[in-house]
């Protein structure tokens, strides 16, 4: 990797890195949310609101244009249908900080994987040593006492949306090599939207017309969807897929401070350990390359 090529890396990767942080508050909105909310609606008027905004500046920017691959185009949108119903519905088991760490520290050894796999990627020492730092970080996160909720069904929906996760990562990297960001985002997320759009038809929506449901949908749908994605998308263009999985790692490190300082879940001693762990493997990608190298 030349001088250029590892800044464009490094740019890439504090763009995941801050897309991670976005994702972060997810969890924590959906706590935040009116009483009995639906996992189903918050994910299906999450990607609705997302995926408006996000088709509403690839018009603006005339980024729309060109051939889009039937196959590939709906496979992404099934993994971010299915990411949203798994991670939402894991959230309500098991609680914010599990869900979340969970779902988003299982990716990285999914998408690294996959990556070798699909598009022949190789990740470097940084990668494996920074990967090994952050899972443990956050199975010390799940085990490690306080007062967190271990419901081996939400565990699995979290594993789910793991999986997912990285696959979506996976598949539009692909559309990524050929389109540009703004106009993949739009297309696969109203794609998705719609696959899910019919859910909300069994479900009672009445909570959105409020105060606080209303602002935690356009939050979920506008920062937490448009602008993260958008972001991400940006960096993934620069980053390895597996890098990337391991970057956004910083979801479950935000999600589980927010946790505890706004909805006031504890974390033990080991948790707190587990806290450091998963710093540090971020910080290594951050501060090294970028390219996993």
């Amino acid at each position: 990797m030349n001088e250029a090529e590892g800044e464009n890396a490094r740019g890439g990767a504090l763009l995941i890195l801050a897309a991670a942080i976005l994702w972060g508050t997810t969890g924590t909105s959906q706590g935040l949310a009116p009483k009995g909310v639906n996992p189903v609606a918050i994910g299906a008027l999450r990607l609705l609101v997302g995926g408006g905004a996000l088709l509403l500046l690839a018009i603006c920017r005339k980024n729309l244009r060109g051939t889009w691959p039937l196959f590939p185009t709906a496979v992404t949108a099934i993994f971010i249908a299915a990411y949203q119903l798994s991670f939402f519905a894991a959230v309500a088991m098991t609680g914010v900080a599990v869900g979340t760490m969970v779902a988003i520290g299982s990716s990285p050894v999914a998408a690294g994987l996959l990556g070798y796999l699909v598009r022949g990627e190789r990740l470097g020492r940084s990668w494996w040593v920074a990967t090994l730092l952050a899972v443990s970080g956050c199975s010390l996160l799940v085990v490690g006492g306080g007062e967190l909720i271990a419901e081996p069904k939400g565990i699995s929906l979290a594993l789910l949306a793991g999986f997912s996760y990285a696959a979506y990562t996976v598949s539009i990297k692909g559309l990524l090599d050929h389109h540009p960001p703004d106009g993949v985002l739009a297309v696969v997320f109203c794609v998705a939207a719609l696959l899910m759009a019919p859910l909300l038809l069994f479900c009672d929506n009445g909570w959105v017309l409020t105060l606080r449901g209303g602002a935690v949908v356009l939050h979920l749908g506008l920062l937490a969807t448009a602008g993260s994605y958008w972001l991400f998308a940006r960096g993934l263009r620069t980053v390895k897929i597996g890098t990337a999985a391991t970057l956004s790692l910083g979801e479950p490190l935000t999600a589980s401070l927010l946790g505890v300082s706004v909805l006031g879940e504890s974390l033990g001693l080991l948790q707190g350990g587990g806290i450091l762990l998963l710093f540090g493997g971020i910080a290594i990608l951050a501060a090294g390359s970028g390219g996993g190298e």
